[in-house]
């Protein structure tokens, strides 16, 4: 028996597939003519921005919003101007090859993240390996293994899967994966829990003790692995695998059911929705409605504008697919780290902070009316919700709220119907409208607490910069009064309220939610039926304490290890 780190749960058995991506031997060379160095350096960037963005908007379809962050990471690793100007400066000054001056700088970079104490930030070493293995890659001529192309059953072995790997793998054929490094909180090991692939990290030596004709049993959950196991050992993993796949099952008695407290509290569970295509685990997890549904798909992998028609159809393919259940539609968020090349949308210093969401679309109002039309005429089809992003005062939220009134008025003398009944919320992402959801609330139907933005705006912090990802902390004390006060207001102007975001299934901070008075939680709808069987279990009264206690609490330690506590 091998042990290593629990990285994902569940049992595999199957036959390995050894990745061995081809080692890059870089060699140093002096080159006079620098400016010809720099701009093969430019092309092989140019070229692994395109990739990254490819993976990107494929971990955004098949993944979901937090792992496709990863990537928005990844992109703007490409561009840290301490590192190009490093290794710009190297090719100038010592006149040497662009593959040597890279491999040099990142070497320093990747040394001094495996050197910090922090799990977390020593696993960041992986994405920057990975970064800048791509843009050497193209310096030099390699081309790896390409796991989207898998056709048979296998268990991956490598000494580190990266993150784009991981993304672009044929997971059908993937049962499993074992690497010599990484950890818990390695990218790899977060998107294997999101695709449910059994995983063990941290092996060590895993690639010296296998050949691809081996067969592999591994326990994702404990972290133990057979190599060639024996029959009994066999018969042992097999049971074990029936029995997680019992648990998986025993799940599926809580489809038809309220998550409902054992004194009356009722919460929604919803799920997120990125494309048609997530409708599948959408209705095989009972998601009693839909709490975002992302349109900014619809605008990515082209080079033009849909059309209104064109999301006409889609947007009533949704609601139709959907019956009588709610169906929130969020207004195109795009800027920030997702960018559309067509719209030509200069790059900006901070661009989370910038020219993004409902700020692009009160600018370019043939866009947003172009899409609002389109809303209105699908609403016929299903009950749909709207929802405004990132929506910062009142002034904003009323010019929203205007231009889908003239929307209305223009479907009305065109003769076009729509639902008269259409709830319109926005989004809580900003800490100056989670201050005034007094006011707000009077505008809107519901609130929607965009949990990741609110968190990195509130606690300023790039969630997606790796020295200062500790910051980025959902236990944060001020996140979570802000977050006390949003749901306050909502329920004191009876408007709905969801948490909408990676911590909306998060076991410690359910119990918190509930205590406030959310009425809604919105999720990857993988984690919905054991979101379920949590709240049934619980009580409202010993939320409501809980949710005392935390909010007297002063830091995020002491309220993590007290919500451990009590969950």
């Amino acid at each position: 028996m091998i042990t290593g780190i629990a990285a994902s749960p569940g049992i595999a058995i199957g036959q390995i597939l050894m990745i061995k991506n081809d080692q890059l031997n870089i060699s140093k060379l002096t080159c006079k003519d620098s400016s010809a160095q720099l701009k093969k350096l430019k092309v092989a960037i140019d070229q692994s921005v395109l990739e990254l963005q490819a993976i990107q908007e494929k971990a955004l379809k098949e993944l979901g919003a937090e792992e496709a962050e990863i990537f928005s990471a990844h992109l703007l690793l490409l561009q840290d101007p301490e590192i190009l100007s490093q290794v710009n400066q190297m090719i100038e000054t010592k006149f040497v090859n662009a593959s040597w001056a890279i491999e040099s700088v990142v070497k320093d970079v990747v040394t001094m993240f495996e050197s910090m104490d922090d799990e977390y930030m020593k696993a960041r070493a992986t994405d920057v390996k990975d970064v800048f293995t791509r843009v050497l890659n193209h310096l030099e001529g390699i081309t790896n293994t390409d796991l989207s192309k898998l056709d048979s059953d296998v268990i991956l072995i490598c000494d580190d899967l990266t993150p784009s790997q991981t993304a672009t793998m044929n997971k059908k054929y993937v049962l499993g994966f074992l690497t010599n490094q990484g950890g818990k909180t390695s990218h790899s090991a977060i998107m294997a829990r999101t695709m449910e692939i059994p995983a063990i990290v941290g092996l060590s030596s895993i690639t010296n003790k296998v050949k691809n004709s081996d067969i592999i049993a591994l326990n994702g959950s404990t972290g133990e692995l057979i190599i060639n196991p024996s029959d009994q050992e066999l018969d042992e993993f097999k049971a074990l695998k029936n029995k997680y796949q019992s648990g998986l099952d025993d799940l599926k008695k809580f489809i038809g059911k309220k998550a409902t407290t054992t004194d009356g509290f009722t919460t929604v569970l919803a799920g997120n929705l990125g494309s048609y295509q997530d409708l599948e685990s959408f209705h095989q997890n009972d998601a009693e409605s839909v709490g975002l549904y992302r349109t900014e798909f619809l605008y990515m992998d082209r080079d033009s504008m849909p059309t209104e028609n064109e999301q006409y159809e889609v947007y009533s393919k949704v609601l139709k697919s959907l019956t009588d259940k709610e169906c929130v539609i969020r207004t195109l968020d795009i800027g920030g780290d997702k960018n559309l090349p067509y719209l030509k949308i200069k790059n900006e210093e901070n661009p989370f902070l910038g020219y993004r969401a409902i700020r692009l679309c009160l600018k370019q109002t043939d866009i947003f009316k172009a899409q609002l039309r389109a809303l209105l005429r699908a609403s016929v089809h299903g009950n749909m919700a709207i929802m405004f992003p990132m929506i910062s005062c009142l002034e904003e939220l009323q010019m929203a709220l205007q231009t889908l009134d003239d929307c209305k008025s223009e479907l009305e003398n065109e003769s076009i119907p729509f639902s008269k009944t259409i709830k319109v919320g926005m989004m809580i992402e900003v800490p100056s409208a989670a201050l005034i959801t007094d006011v707000l609330a009077k505008y809107v139907d519901f609130f929607s607490l965009g949990t990741n933005d609110l968190t990195q705006y509130t606690c300023a912090v790039d969630r997606n910069n790796p020295k200062v990802q500790e910051l980025y902390n959902p236990f944060n004390p001020g996140l979570l009064r802000l977050i006390h006060m949003v749901a306050k207001n909502a329920n004191e102007k009876n408007i709905n309220v969801s948490v909408c975001g990676s911590v909306a299934h998060h076991p410690t901070l359910v119990p918190f939610f509930i205590g406030i008075g959310i009425n809604k939680l919105s999720m990857s709808a993988m984690h919905i039926l054991k979101t379920k069987e949590q709240i049934i279990n619980l009580t409202k009264s010993t939320c409501e304490k809980i949710a005392r206690e935390v909010l007297k609490l002063e830091t995020a330690e002491q309220i993590e290890n007290y919500l451990l506590e009590n969950q």
